[in-house]
């Protein structure tokens, strides 16, 4: 560096009485070697540098230029001469056609909104950051185009069979019009036989309904999946025949703490604690006969003030008990929709700074984003995979394919 300094004329930097006019200076030499790098990028397209004689008769010829405002992080907003050719091919890679700012300010624009960044903070961010003023509808036009990402990851294959799927809906505030309304994201989390989680897809209605999640896993089957060994669920009317409609071979386990909030809704705050031991006894126990024994000493102690509270129980007893023939590894994995709610919490700790979006895809590209977020952290299968792994296979045999 210093070499290079010495080899500048000692009154070089006395030409600048203050910061603004090197700063002057230096953007238009950065703006006159990115033409010059731009008109080398035509040369090389055309096949034939200016004014040289292997250009005539070529086909195509030089065309002028056109001027287009880019957008720096270091810089500010540069207007540029775009060389252009005659017969329009010439697309340059320093400079893609229809791009406004460098790759590294978009790819800043995209993470900060992801990390639930709203459209102002980022504008304002970058202006203090980088020096730039890029409008709040600049950062929706550049997050805008993270929707075709979405679509393509929403419509990507899938694998044949999944050891156990996890299905909830999150409720975001998304306008319709001309008012906001809640709208359910339906999201399934699958585990894949490498043990590692994926989120297999996100889906839009007005309501959380059994009707719409079966089209939901009609859409899954259609993106390759054959089979699903076991699916974990909340208790919403319906689910469990929607599952067997499109796998039938399915094992459903409902959502033990659902199961418990919803009965505890039923339950005076000054009862709920003993309630609650006493119900512990229940899904706790060690197996399925002595679920239901302790079932029903539950319903003796329990039954003449809160009925509804175990009729829920009782109604909705097999698919409430299906973890009961798997071993213990596997009943912790199935018992709770616990690892989708931990999603839904995590896609909340992104989205808590958007209170409502404009329209459907306002929505789906910020819960798409926390999901990728998120994903990066599924690194590792989860614990004693190998030792579940064999127990999966020897449950379902020739359904597990490795």
């Amino acid at each position: 560096m210093d070499n290079q300094q010495n080899n500048l004329p000692k009154d070089f930097f006395k030409q600048f009485k203050k910061k603004e006019d090197f700063q002057s200076f230096f953007a238009d030499l950065y703006k006159q070697g990115v033409e010059e790098m731009l008109k080398a990028e035509l040369d090389e397209h055309l096949g034939y540098e200016k004014h040289s004689k292997d250009g005539h008769n070529s086909g195509n010829s030089r065309n002028g230029s056109y001027s287009k405002k880019v957008k720096t992080e270091s810089l500010g907003d540069l207007a540029l001469n775009i060389p252009r050719d005659r017969n329009g091919e010439f697309e340059p890679q320093l400079i893609p056609k229809g791009s406004r700012m460098s790759d590294k300010l978009e790819e800043s624009i995209i993470g900060m909104y992801s990390r639930g960044m709203t459209t102002s903070d980022i504008s304002r961010q970058v202006k203090e950051v980088y020096g730039v003023d890029v409008s709040e509808g600049t950062v929706s036009n550049v997050t805008n185009r993270i929707i075709e990402h979405v679509k393509e990851w929403q419509n990507r294959p899938l694998e044949a069979v999944y050891f156990t799927v996890w299905m909830d809906g999150i409720v975001l505030k998304v306008k319709q019009n001309g008012k906001y309304i809640n709208k359910c994201i339906y999201l399934v989390i699958g585990l894949k036989q490498d043990g590692l989680k994926e989120v297999l897809g996100m889906w839009m209605a007005e309501t959380e309904s059994a009707s719409f999640w079966m089209s939901v896993l009609t859409d899954l089957r259609a993106r390759g999946v054959e089979d699903i060994l076991i699916a974990c669920t909340d208790n919403l009317k319906g689910f469990t025949d929607g599952i067997k409609g499109v796998f039938p071979k399915t094992v459903t386990q409902l959502c033990i703490v659902h199961q418990i909030r919803n009965s505890c809704k039923y339950v005076v705050w000054k009862d709920r604690k003993v309630f609650c031991a006493d119900l512990k006894t229940v899904y706790g126990a060690v197996n399925r006969t002595a679920a239901e024994k302790a079932l029903d000493e539950l319903d003796n102690s329990w039954g003449h003030k809160y009925k509804h509270a175990i009729t829920s129980w009782r109604t909705n007893w097999e698919n409430l008990t299906s973890y009961f023939d798997f071993p213990l590894e596997i009943r912790k994995i199935i018992y709770t929709t616990n690892t989708i709610e931990n999603l839904n919490r995590g896609i909340r700790k992104y989205t808590k700074t958007k209170v409502q979006f404009t329209d459907d895809w306002a929505a789906q590209k910020a819960v798409y984003l926390a999901i990728m977020n998120i994903e990066k952290k599924w690194s590792m299968p989860i614990q004693n995979w190998g030792y579940i792994l064999h127990q999966f296979l020897t449950i379902f045999e020739n359904r597990c394919r490795l």
